[in-house]
């Protein structure tokens, strides 16, 4: 399937969040993920289909200043 993260377009078999999130090595903390627009609670990740060209943003959080 052919997604759009952070603009960006990637290919890739995962079909729902959590496995995408495992594919791209996101950290265990610090991560958010929308999905058109719509935030997804991590615990909602495995529950969470993907379809063909829908726009994810993932955001780390970073310390420093």
């Amino acid at each position: 399937m052919n997604y759009f993260v952070n603009n960006k377009p990637i290919s890739t078999e995962a079909t729902n969040l959590g496995v995408l999130a495992a594919e791209l090595a996101l950290p265990e903390k610090g991560v958010a993920v929308a999905i058109e627009g719509k935030m997804i609670p991590r615990t909602l990740w495995e529950q969470t289909p993907l379809s063909e060209g829908i726009h994810i943003v993932i955001i780390k959080a970073a310390c420093g200043g």
